[in-house]
């Protein structure tokens, strides 16, 4: 039996998200493209970057600029997409406070959607969640490395809190992760970890991962830094955004994201899959075609160092672990399909690409074209995406402003090495012979 798991980057409901669905009515967030791509899915695990309530007060914290929260229509949203579970432990768990969080948990059951990684007290925090899809029992587990003020307490409401960073994985994580690993078929940990806009894991992500796989974790999860990063088998690092109003940085390009669909047998993942995606501001659909390629590139090198070789199939970014010879494959079993083509699958047979080894970029190789982004970020939201970790990791910061980081020579620290180092990643001017040849934004998304 084999279990296939959509998963998504950091999902925001709130601020100018919840103003566009005020404003749309029934416009739908997401296109019915980016439906069909997880509808195939037995499982939809989501990482909430928002508490779901219309009570609580605002949590003023030095430091804290921005508090999410979204109306509670929207779990209604996540239940039409398909969601079964959403994790909550993340750094604006209790931006409204506790009355806040307990509601999400609240609405978000009521709409048929299990959460982990969050309650009225540390215990029911720490609990793990266990959910039956595919045949297989898979048990989900996690926690938040910042801010510590999130932490639940014996009697107080609040997240699964770890600090990897300050003393490695904390013992009651490695146990929770040893306990459903007897009881289930598969582990999932999803891990809300390191700072913000880094193009690469930092060292003690690295770390972490290792000793969750080895703890039993069957598939690990990252999320928090706003930029897709490469994967392996067992671990995704980061896994970018989902929807957002958030600023685009001008190289990262944290619009520009991934959709993962993850198929896992009692032995593991056997099939890691990637769609590219599209954050428009408040609406999510798949890539076009210059995105897509752009997306592709930037896998490709952020895959490089770990040594993943994606292919692009189908128009999708995938890996075959057994083709790889990491996983024994189970004789009769044929790769996972998905039902009819996709409007990605389409472009990738029109344009040639289907089923072509990627390029594998290395670092300081320069990224290709950047294409613009979809939409200006309206007034009010300018800022730039505000860092939210402690002052030990100020080597790993993006300058906070594009303009302080075009001055740096446009790059970004990298994930480990001197905080003068910058993984080049300037962008080039699209050229428009290529994205001729490409078709264009003219197909439907």
């Amino acid at each position: 039996m084999a279990v296939t798991i959509a998963l998504a980057g950091d999902t925001m409901l709130g601020r100018g998200v919840a103003d566009a669905l005020t404003r749309r009515g029934t416009r739908p967030l997401f296109t019915p493209a980016v439906h069909r791509a997880v509808s195939d899915a037995d499982l939809f695990p989501l990482d909430l970057e928002c508490c779901v309530s219309d009570r609580g007060t605002r949590i003023d914290r030095p430091g804290r600029t921005f508090f999410f929260r979204a109306s509670p229509r929207a779990a209604d949203i996540l239940a039409g997409l398909g969601v079964d579970a959403v994790s909550l432990a993340y750094n604006h768990a209790l931006d409204h406070g506790p009355a806040a969080l307990l509601d999400a948990r609240a609405h978000l059951a009521g709409a048929g959607i299990a959460t982990v990684e969050t309650g009225a007290d540390l215990a029911q925090a720490r609990a793990p969640l266990v959910l039956e899809a595919g045949g297989l029992r898979v048990g989900l587990v996690g926690a938040t490395d910042h801010p510590a003020e999130c932490a639940a307490g014996e009697a107080a409401p609040g997240a699964a809190y770890a600090a990897p960073w300050r003393e490695g994985v904390p013992a009651w994580l490695t146990d929770t992760v040893r306990r459903p690993a007897r009881q289930t078929d598969l582990v999932v940990v999803s891990m809300y970890w390191g700072p913000d806009m880094t193009a690469c894991p930092v060292s003690h992500v690295r770390d972490a991962a290792s000793a969750l796989t080895d703890a039993g974790a069957d598939l690990v999860v990252g999320y928090s830094a706003h930029v897709f990063h490469g994967f392996t088998r067992r671990v995704l690092y980061d896994l970018c955004d989902f929807i957002d109003d958030y600023a685009v940085h001008p190289a990262l390009r944290n619009d520009l994201s991934l959709l993962w669909l993850v198929t896992l047998d009692a032995s593991g993942p056997t099939c890691t899959e990637a769609v590219p995606i599209a954050l428009d501001h408040c609406r999510t659909s798949l890539a076009d075609r210059a995105e897509y390629d752009w997306v592709a590139d930037r896998l490709a090198r952020a895959c490089a160092e770990p040594g993943t070789r994606v292919t692009d199939e189908h128009g999708r970014l995938s890996v075959d672990w057994r083709r790889t010879g990491r996983v024994r494959g189970r004789p009769g079993r044929s790769a996972p399909t998905r039902g009819r083509p996709d409007p990605a699958r389409k472009a990738a047979r029109a344009s040639g690409r289907e089923g072509r080894p990627m390029r594998q970029a290395g670092k300081g190789v320069d990224m290709p074209g950047i294409p613009e982004p979809r939409s200006r970020t309206p007034p009010g939201l300018l800022e730039p995406i505000e860092p939210d970790f402690p002052a030990q990791w100020s080597r790993h910061r993006w300058a906070r402003h594009p303009r302080r980081g075009a001055a740096h020579g446009g790059g970004v620290p990298p994930a480990h090495g001197p905080a003068s180092a910058t993984v080049p990643l300037r962008p080039r001017p699209l050229r428009a012979t290529a994205a001729g040849r490409r078709g264009g934004r003219g197909r439907s998304r």
